[in-house]
């Protein structure tokens, strides 16, 4: 059902766009730089949101709603927010609300790209990418791949002016603290790996993460109920982001491949305000969160499935049974 209203919404989009703008949304599925992304400053493939209409933007904010639960839409909604008020503009976007980006000098910094058909039978996908921002969304048969999926904000807390007070991504760093916290001294020690936090997360924006860049750390099935149920929550931040049966499918993979072998490793401070970093790492699933830069008050965060990013999982179940 989501895979079909998808492909409606899309279709959509694209029968709403000018010649001029469809030329620049569309790409084929095979592009060459398909696996290419990043969540820092500057121009991507694709259409602005500054460029779209506001039937247009209605049809993109469609395509969130179908791929992003109540909670995950109003988190990339906060990533344009945040990026409003670092850039000292009027917030045209209340917290939970939508629209108003035309011609503005934020809507100019995110840019949606189609890749494929969504009318046809082959795989497509959908993603919007900008600063802070990296949204992909692949469909190959009736599944739906979820990642690469990047979440950042600057700044983490405003601490100043009208918005002095808001909060962006504040359970990523809450509940990473209070499992830090609940742990024994002993199981401190395993998770903790380095006083000092990384500058970055450490599978930065490469196609492919490279999970030996990750310390091991804790693992779940050495865990305490208490401290499995923090763990679990943690998780859900961002698993939670995806459209119930997307985040439902995800927990299931977890556990299917064993959640006792996941790993949660800190690194950096361990009272906020200071750099502090953590991981959750296993077979299948990655997460990443680093709060270091601007004196701490800069948050980026991932989440990469180590089999499945970009739908290589259901692309090469797809091929093999000669679908192409």
């Amino acid at each position: 059902m989501v895979v079909d209203q998808t492909r409606a919404a899309a279709q959509d989009l694209l029968a709403s766009l000018s010649p001029e703008q469809r030329a620049k949304i569309s790409a084929p599925f095979d592009t060459p730089d398909h696996e290419q992304w990043t969540y820092l400053p500057g121009d991507r493939p694709g259409l602005t949101l500054a460029e779209l209409t506001p039937e247009q933007e209605q049809h993109v904010h469609r395509l969130l709603q179908l791929a992003y639960s109540e909670r995950g839409l109003g988190d990339a909604l906060g990533v344009l927010a945040a990026e409003i008020i670092l850039r000292d503009l009027p917030d045209p976007l209340p917290a939970g609300e939508t629209g108003g980006w035309q011609g503005t000098v934020v809507g100019e910094r995110y840019f949606v790209r189609v890749l494929g058909d969504p009318a046809g039978f082959e795989p497509w996908a959908w993603r919007l990418n900008g600063h802070h921002l990296a949204l992909h969304v692949t469909l190959v048969d009736g599944a739906i791949s979820f990642t690469p999926q990047f979440f950042g904000s600057n700044p983490a807390e405003v601490r100043e002016g009208p918005f002095a007070g808001r909060r962006f991504l504040a359970a990523e760093q809450d509940l990473g603290f209070k499992l830090l916290n609940a742990l024994q001294p002993g199981q401190r020690e395993i998770a903790v790996v380095s006083e000092e936090a990384p500058d970055d997360i450490l599978t930065r924006h490469d196609p492919v993460a490279d999970v030996s860049r990750l310390h091991r750390g804790l693992a779940y099935g050495d865990m305490s109920p208490e401290q499995r149920q923090l763990l679990s929550l943690l998780i859900g931040q961002y698993v939670g982001r995806a459209a119930g049966p997307i985040g439902l499918q995800t927990w299931q993979d977890v556990t299917a491949q064993g959640i006792e072998r996941l790993t949660f490793a800190w690194a950096g401070a361990t009272e906020p305000g200071a750099g502090h970093y953590y991981s959750i790492a296993g077979p299948t699933f990655l997460a990443e969160y680093d709060n270091t830069q601007s004196d701490a008050n800069h948050i980026h965060s991932v989440w990469r499935d180590v089999r499945n990013d970009w739908g290589k999982d259901l692309l090469a179940a797809h091929y093999a049974m000669g679908r192409h």
